[in-house]
């Protein structure tokens, strides 16, 4: 949820709360810079408390601002997201009139007395959310650091401690943290090009050699049934016991990695990248392009937990991170879809993929494509179907431009089942391509098609506009006096109630005499035409002797 920065200016309160915060915080300044008596009473925030260090008392100061950590609540009841929405006061304020100091004071007091208890800035918390752990509370977390958590990869409870064991751990790691960082600093005052390691160095390189010499070997007996117990109990809702499989030294480092890594994660999370609990992709990397998702797709829980994911466009194989992806794309040997190319023109290809060759591939196709459709309900039971798959090449591989899959048995003679064009080759003539490499499809089979229903918005659009299309070039073309739709379709391979649809939205069919005449109106053809010329010999086009293609066997 994208937080709200607000800026109060001094006297413009939006229910005199903030007044009466910002007159309190000007008098205290004022009279510290006057006299240097500073009343302990007074409870200043840690934003009016920087302003006012700058004064004689400092002392004092610093202990009125640790009586509360805490900074203030926004007037919409949430914490502030950044220092920037708390109340900074100017500390030249006038302080002619002591009655009306002290009378503030008391205003203040009351206010804050009455506010509820503060949380830190940087933790906003929706409390609908809850960690997937089973019995878990949400409470804690794995770094030590949050109150709540809402994911696995911070829950104490799925990596077997709890909130206090983690808090421990967080302090004792804070220290070793300094400690480290002060070595460094003072062996980089006095480094050398060929420094040799100091004598307190080598003695923690003889303790650490020291500390994995006592790993033990193997689990005994007891320890065995403990783990064998606990992952019968839990099974994969729980971490499995790490004791005794490797030395304290080591297991401590791969606990510092887990912290360290779902901090990064919280992170992420408070900077809205990652939208755990919603279990709604919200972006997807996809070879050059990082794209919007429209609508929710299937995909396993642990990647439909993460706000954004990263698709490999040759295999479409998902993964969770940039370096995952990288790591992949440096082994990955696929540079164009598995399957038959039937189509090349250009830097423009067509494959064909069965959908039993190649279940894997063809369902990530699926889960991609429901990220851009509403009425998709094919995931997983790929096997009856052919995808057709339209690439765009260049030095690098082929390109995934859009699909559609049709079935390999359709007694309705359907020549669509599903069909996308990818988000950003949408509006460049891509879509208006793979129908018409369907209807070619068709006449090759000698068939006369229609995509299956119900068709989404987009396609629903793209259709009409290639109906009205073919329709107004048949028109152009006839040089006969009766036009008989029967003709049409077997000429097109378009179904015949498509044809009649898209004449009765052009107000080209009319019903006299008891028949149904079709209308040749030539100011709709007249402007098809302009439209072509203008247009000119564009590669957006199927040219049907680039197809290298025999129907399949039982179709």
């Amino acid at each position: 949820m994208p937080r709200r920065r607000q800026r109060h200016m001094v006297g413009s309160g939006s229910d005199g709360t903030e007044d009466s915060d910002s007159s309190a915080e000007r008098e205290q300044t004022n009279s510290s810079e006057s006299d240097g008596n500073m009343p302990k009473r007074q409870r200043l925030t840690r934003a009016s408390t920087r302003l006012s260090q700058s004064s004689q008392d400092t002392p004092d100061l610093k202990r009125t601002a640790d009586h509360d950590e805490s900074p203030p609540l926004t007037p919409t009841g949430n914490a502030p997201s950044s220092e920037s929405e708390l109340d900074i006061s100017s500390p030249n304020a006038s302080h002619d009139e002591s009655q009306a100091k002290d009378q503030a004071s008391r205003d203040s007091d009351k206010d804050l007395s009455h506010r509820p208890k503060r949380r830190r800035c940087h933790e906003t918390y929706n409390f609908n959310m809850k960690c997937p752990t089973p019995g878990c509370n949400s409470l804690g977390h794995l770094t030590g650091k949050h109150e709540r958590h809402f994911a696995v990869s911070g829950c104490p409870l799925y990596h077997n401690l709890s909130a206090d064991e983690c808090k421990v751990k967080a302090i004792s790691r804070e220290k070793q943290e300094e400690e480290v960082k002060g070595q460094e600093e003072n062996n980089s005052r006095h480094a050398t090009r060929h420094q040799t390691p100091t004598s307190k160095q080598s003695r923690y390189k003889e303790q650490v050699s020291e500390m994995r010499k006592g790993r033990s070997s193997g689990l005994q007996k007891e320890q065995k049934e403990k783990h064998m117990e606990h992952r019968q109990t839990h099974s994969n809702t729980r971490e499995p016991l790490l004791e005794n499989i490797t030395s304290e030294y080591d297991l401590e480092l791969f606990r510092k990695a887990q912290a360290r890594a779902s901090e990064d994660l919280e992170k992420l999370r408070i900077q809205g990248q990652i939208t755990e609990g919603s279990n709604m992709i919200k972006t997807i990397l996809f070879g050059r392009y990082e794209l919007d998702t429209w609508y929710h797709s299937p995909y396993p829980e642990e990647y439909a937990r993460l706000g954004r994911l990263y698709v490999c466009e040759f295999c479409l194989k998902y993964m969770k991170s940039q370096t995952i992806l990288r790591r992949h794309m440096a082994k990955c040997v696929w540079k164009h879809p598995p399957g038959d190319e039937v189509y090349r023109k250009g830097g423009i290809s067509v494959f064909e993929v069965d959908g039993k060759k190649n279940k894997i591939y063809c369902q990530n196709l699926c889960l991609l494509a429901k990220l851009f459709l509403d009425h998709k309900t094919l995931y997983y039971d790929v096997e009856p179907f052919l995808f057709y798959v339209m690439t765009e090449a260049d030095n690098t591989g082929c390109h995934l431009v859009g699909y559609f899959s049709k079935e390999k048995n359709s007694f309705l003679n359907y020549n669509v089942s599903c069909i996308l064009t990818m988000p950003q080759y949408m509006r460049q003539g891509f879509g208006k391509m793979l129908i018409d490499f369907s209807y070619l499809l068709s006449k090759v089979e000698e068939k006369v098609g229609s995509p299956e229903r119900p068709l989404s918005d987009l396609g629903l659009i793209s259709y009409r506009s290639y109906w009205k299309e073919v329709l107004l070039r048949y028109m152009y073309n006839f040089q006969g006096k009766e036009i008989s739709i029967k003709e049409i379709s077997q000429e097109t391979a378009v179904n015949p109630v498509d044809i009649v649809s898209t004449l009765q939205s052009l107000q080209m069919l009319k019903y006299w005499k008891g028949k149904h005449l079709v209308l040749k109106r030539q100011d709709l053809i007249d402007e098809w035409r302009a439209k072509e010329i203008k247009r000119g010999n564009s590669n957006k086009t199927i040219d049907p002797r680039s197809l290298k293609w025999t129907p399949p066997k039982g179709t």
